[in-house]
């Protein structure tokens, strides 16, 4: 199906006014290294000084000078960060090579040129290994396990604005960390589905469980259920207690945001992600037949409560495959990636694999102009 554009969206409020302790917050002061009146990243240029090579079905590459110690390549990645920033925003994600990264400790030094605030990871929704100081294994999931495309924490109310991904050690085979213009997306998703979400949003079901899933006390960092309970409240999300001391949570949440800076519509969400028709049919059942149709430990639904189709997960999926990048990892690579304009993923591998992840650039959903405000459902009623 070709690419269509007959969806016209409609013009959200502007974000409103933030403030933290009494203190106005500009959008500038949320992600520091943007401002709302620059220009659209399309005639950006990334400089004269910083070659960016842009092969078709990769994420751009810009190729490092030789460092022979970390020092200069800290000092080289500093006099490029406005171009390297500059190109995150034209093509949603950028890898930088030939870097002498080498550790946690390297990672962090590089995180800290490219990346001034750091954003805390909420709601976890999958094992990592935490090394300290911000920085975490990019997944602990098993390596047989490709990961879909999807934004990180686009279920939350704030959410990173840029993720950095490090090489430390690459894989044999396979395990490149994918990504996927999050605006082309959204032009090639069927009209009658674009339309469907934009006005209705998503709805993410989670249950949370020592079994499947991880459990509550570890997604919300808590071992009090009044803890969880005041989150819930404070982040729009619905909740309710069941047997065993097991929790059930529904929020709604726009599929469609705007860039806080460039102004493009993008498709923004892990519907697809955890959606039950793109489980592998032998989990799906399997899980359908130990814990219940209403008991998975992810599930989507369009925002007004009623599912899609399996053919219409498959469109959705589909179109993440059109436009799915990706890049074999080598030592020492770096992985810059605007959340907003860019998903990313993981592909299976064989061998071992170190991929380190750091997050930052806090942003409010509220400075997105979401299509669809965020909402805590209630319970489905019981039959």
């Amino acid at each position: 199906m070709s690419p269509t554009t007959a969806t016209t969206f409609p013009q959200p409020p502007a974000p409103p006014d933030l403030a933290v302790d009494g203190t106005a917050l500009s959008l500038t002061s949320v992600m520091p290294d943007l401002a709302v009146d620059r220009p659209a990243p399309s005639p950006v240029s990334a400089g004269p000084d910083l070659a960016v090579h842009r092969p078709a079905g990769r994420p751009p590459i810009v190729q490092a000078p030789y460092f022979p110690a970390l020092d200069p390549a800290v000092e080289w990645l500093r006099d490029h960060r406005a171009a390297l920033r500059a190109e995150l925003l034209r093509s949603g994600s950028v890898m930088v090579r030939g870097l002498p990264v080498a550790d946690a400790a390297d990672f962090a030094r590089a995180r800290d040129v490219l990346i001034e605030r750091p954003a805390g990871y909420k709601e976890k929704a999958t094992p990592r290994t935490d090394f300290g100081e911000g920085v975490f294994s990019s997944t602990d999931l098993p390596a047989a396990q490709p990961i879909r495309l999807h934004n990180e924490n686009s279920y939350t109310l704030e959410f990173p604005g840029t993720l950095l991904f490090g090489c430390l050690v690459a894989p044999e085979e396979g395990g490149a960390t994918t990504v996927g213009d999050m605006r082309e997306a959204l032009r090639r998703i069927p009209e009658s589905l674009r339309a469907r979400f934009a006005e209705h949003g998503w709805l993410l079901v989670r249950n949370y469980s020592d079994l499947a899933g991880l459990p509550w006390q570890t997604s919300f960092a808590t071992e009090d259920p009044e803890t969880v309970e005041a989150y819930c409240r404070e982040n729009v999300i619905g909740h309710e207690w069941l047997a065993d001391g097991e929790l059930r949570t529904r929020q709604r949440r726009s599929a469609v945001v705007t860039h806080p800076v460039t102004g493009e519509h993008v498709w923004f969400n892990h519907f697809t992600f955890w959606n039950r028709w793109t489980l592998d049919a032998d989990v799906r059942d399997v899980l359908l037949d130990t814990y219940g149709d209403d008991g998975l430990p992810f599930d989507t639904f369009v925002g007004d409560g009623s599912p899609i189709s399996e053919a219409e997960a498959a469109e959705l999926d589909r179109v993440y495959t059109e436009v799915t990048a990706r890049e074999s990892w080598q030592r020492g690579d770096l992985l810059l990636v605007d959340n907003i304009l860019s998903a990313h993923g993981r592909e299976s591998y064989r061998g071992d694999r170190k991929i380190l992840v750091a997050m930052g650039d806090p942003v409010p959903l509220a400075a997105c102009r979401p299509l669809t405000p965020p909402a805590a459902p209630a319970a489905a009623p019981k039959e």
